[in-house]
């Protein structure tokens, strides 16, 4: 996880640089003539425009990405008359001559570029005659694909650009396997809050839902319907985020059978300001700490204790509070909690907070409050506006 956070800085960085240098490179071409007047500037911007279009299509891999419209941009930045993608000795791109003799000649070079791992030339190479020329593109150190151009007539300079598109391309399909691999790393971490539903609380639930089948029928039904309302939220596969709106719903469904068990020993006060139940949360940020509140700081105690959930409003974020009065804990424990890896009691907290860090930088972590004997605060701070996280979902009101 840390290595693959460290990656992500150093790219995330390069890329950054990237696109600083493009949007400087676009306002002085839109002032015209002075700034970017010179044919190298205007040269450099256009290979820095094509390259920025290829990008977004390569992202996806050669198996899947959009790789036409990616051969398309790729064939404008080297100049050359056709550009073609190999991938597992087939062509999954090609922009330009789409002949069959063309395709031929590209997957026979794409084959003897792989074997070799080096780039490879056949035809004109002195700028006298049709050529055509393959680069591999690699990946981990395993050769993924080539990249090939065909040109005529093929010049010294277009073989030496298409060994370095084809490693600029490498690094495009590095960031893409990122991105999937912090996707994968996010699910499971969700697969991993999911296993901590407890069998002990299933059981308890169960148990406490049996009591009521004869003396209270209707109070029976009910904990069945808010026990399958929970599962149901917690084990849903709709994706990364969720609105508050949504987990409070689940969080009153969890409450509602902890107060079957518990009885007047629990008490909960919710204090939510109406504006914050569409704030977009990660899914399964604020559940694990109601669940650890109740399972780690009230159930020890004898006299069970109280919860306190509260959502306001703090100019540009939501603020999210879940504190109890229950046993609390040693904050060098605590902090030892959250800064190593650790498997059974309290590893939902502590994956929570590893998530919100990961979506919101360092600052965007847990705020933990505790001492031994003196109960428990957990405070997040969540942006209001965050347009990349779009979500299909009805926002409803809370029941209480």
């Amino acid at each position: 996880m840390t290595e693959a956070t460290a990656w992500a800085a150093v790219l995330g960085a390069a890329s950054g640089a990237l696109i600083t240098v493009l949007l400087v490179l676009a306002r002085r071409l839109a002032r015209g003539g002075g700034d970017l007047g010179s044919d190298a500037e205007q040269a450099a911007y256009r290979a820095l425009h094509e390259a920025g279009l290829a990008a977004t299509h390569l992202r996806g891999g050669l198996a899947d990405g959009d790789l036409d419209r990616a051969a398309r941009h790729l064939r404008s930045l080297l100049g050359s008359a056709t550009v073609a993608l190999v991938h597992e000795g087939r062509v999954v791109a090609l922009d330009g001559e789409t002949s069959d003799a063309v395709q031929d000649a590209a997957v026979s070079l794409a084959a003897r570029v792989a074997d070799s791992g080096r780039r490879q030339v056949t035809g004109g190479t002195d700028g006298e005659g049709k050529g055509i020329v393959g680069a591999p593109i690699v990946v981990d150190g395993r050769v993924v694909g080539v990249l090939v151009a065909v040109a005529d007539p093929m010049r010294a300079a277009l073989v030496r650009a298409v060994g370095e598109v084809a490693d600029w391309c490498a690094a495009q399909l590095a960031l893409g396997e990122l991105d999937a691999s912090r996707a994968a790393l996010a699910e499971a971490e969700l697969r991993s809050l999911r296993a901590q539903i407890s069998p002990h609380f299933i059981y308890n639930a169960l148990t406490a839902i049996a009591s009521f089948i004869t003396t209270e029928p209707a109070r029976a039904r009910e904990l069945v319907l808010e026990f399958a309302d929970f599962t149901r939220y917690s084990f849903r596969r709709q994706g990364e985020f969720t609105t508050l709106a949504e987990e409070l719903r689940s969080i009153h469904s969890y409450l509602e059978l902890e107060r079957a068990r518990f009885g007047d020993r629990l008490q909960v006060v919710l204090r939510i300001a109406p504006e914050t139940l569409a704030t977009v949360i990660p899914f399964l940020s604020v559940q694990p700490i109601v669940e650890n509140a109740v399972r780690h700081g009230l159930e020890p105690g004898e006299r069970g204790g109280g919860i306190r959930i509260e959502a306001r409003d703090d100019a540009t974020h939501t603020e999210i509070l879940v504190e109890d009065d229950g046993v609390g804990m040693d904050p060098e424990a605590l902090r030892t909690l959250l800064n190593t890896e650790a498997d059974g009691a309290h590893v939902g907290i502590r994956n929570v907070d590893l998530r919100l860090r990961q979506l919101y930088g360092p600052a965007g972590g847990l705020v933990v409050e505790t001492n031994t004997g003196a109960g428990t605060l957990v405070r997040m701070r969540v942006p209001k506006s965050q347009p990349q996280h779009d979500l299909a979902l009805h926002t409803g009101g809370v029941r209480t």
